[in-house]
């Protein structure tokens, strides 16, 4: 499956997967790569680091916004191959390791199946690996303590905690290009939507929506005007009126 680069910023990349989003940091010739789509997106996922420059082993570590499969897709590839890091939320990581998974269950899905667009979604996350064994065999927590302290790391994105879509959920700050990695926590748009621009995913994919919103004012305080989400295409505009409309279309 072919994914599309998009350079949004000096050494950050958006890239579109099938209907999921990763993103490349580069610092020269090492790379973070945070989230890497669905299993069915490992093609796209090695070909859009070749057209940026990067080879796999250049990619310092993976950074998993969520350990759900359309994000965690290929992170155990990469360090089994390449013996890559992968970090996430210390709450997330034994969701990683497949400890357990909070992840929408067939059986919602189907309950869900009457809304336009959920079953060519479901056909496509099924056909792209959304129920396969993609457990982290050695997932580790972010080596930050937090409160705003950068990774040291290509790209130097700093976590910032936004639960709610899974209990470790981590959005990442990228403060020094204005940019705000946001993951599953505030997207621009994703099949099972009607809507376009900022906005919550739809309830069934949260494991608690009321922390999600929440999480949207954790996201209105960072600084930024350009959100790189988890699903839809880039958004530009101030990072806190794209949380800001996303919460008041959630009401």
């Amino acid at each position: 499956m072919r994914a599309t680069v998009r350079q949004v910023a000096d050494g950050t990349f958006l890239v579109h997967g099938t209907n999921t989003n990763w993103v490349i940091l580069t610092e020269g010739d090492a790379v973070t790569l945070i989230d890497t789509g669905y299993p069915g997106d490992r093609e796209g996922l090695l070909g859009s680091l070749a057209e940026v420059g990067a080879a796999p082993e250049a990619v310092a570590a993976v950074l998993i916004t969520h350990a759900h499969n359309d994000h965690l897709g290929s992170a155990e590839f990469l360090s089994a191959a390449y013996g890559t890091s992968v970090y996430t939320h210390k709450e997330e990581v034994p969701h990683a390791r497949r400890d357990f998974l909070h992840q929408v269950t067939v059986a919602r899905v189907l309950r869900n199946g009457w809304r336009p667009g959920v079953l060519p979604w479901a056909a496509h996350a099924l056909r792209a690996g959304g129920t396969a064994n993609v457990a982290v065999t050695s997932p580790q927590p972010f080596p930050v303590s937090g409160g705003g302290e950068a990774l040291d790391l290509p790209g130097r994105p700093v976590p910032v905690h936004t639960p709610g879509h899974t209990a470790g959920h981590c959005a990442f700050h990228l403060p020094h290009v204005g940019a705000v990695v946001s993951g599953d926590a505030l997207v621009s748009g994703h099949p099972v939507s009607r809507v376009q621009g900022p906005q919550m995913l739809t309830d069934m994919f949260h494991r608690e929506r009321a922390t999600a919103v929440r999480s949207l004012d954790v996201l209105a305080e960072l600084d930024g005007d350009l959100l790189l989400p988890g699903h839809g295409p880039l958004h530009r505009g101030p990072v806190r009126d794209a949380a800001l409309l996303a919460r008041e279309r959630a009401q």
